[in-house]
């Protein structure tokens, strides 16, 4: 899934679309979460929280949320705080601004790449232990 997702964020995905892209192709979540994904874009176009982060918690949500056949809110939860604590192990903080550095364009891509692959083995080993 990283691979794709990677391919999919060089290629002009936003970081958000490129982990909803890739997971819904790996059947993680429904195709039309990508139009969704792209309001998490740029850290919800302010800076914030890490699109990839947010896409995470999309998916997240999908599996173990209320009303999901499988859903149980307090996996929901449990597994929001572990996506954030697993991504500031790996990285620090989930604050877009300060991951991208002020960059733009390539460089920037290039940065946020890492974001990309990190979150979606996070997301991924979420979901095989649920399986």
């Amino acid at each position: 899934m990283k691979e794709k997702a990677i391919e999919y964020f060089k290629n002009g995905y936003s970081c958000s679309e490129s982990v909803i892209k890739a997971a819904s192709e790996e059947g993680l979540c429904p195709k039309e979460f990508l139009s969704i994904a792209t309001s998490f874009s740029g850290g919800m176009s302010s800076g914030c929280l890490c699109g990839t982060v947010a896409a995470a918690q999309l998916i997240n949500g999908y599996h173990f949320g209320r009303e999901n056949v499988n859903g149980n809110e307090i996996q929901a939860r449990e597994n929001a705080k572990k996506i954030v604590d697993e991504f500031k192990d790996r990285n620090k903080l989930t604050c877009c601004r300060v991951l991208s550095g002020g960059l733009e364009g390539i460089a920037k891509k290039e940065r946020c790449s890492k974001y990309v692959a990190d979150i979606c083995e996070i997301i991924e080993e979420m979901i095989k232990v649920k399986a």
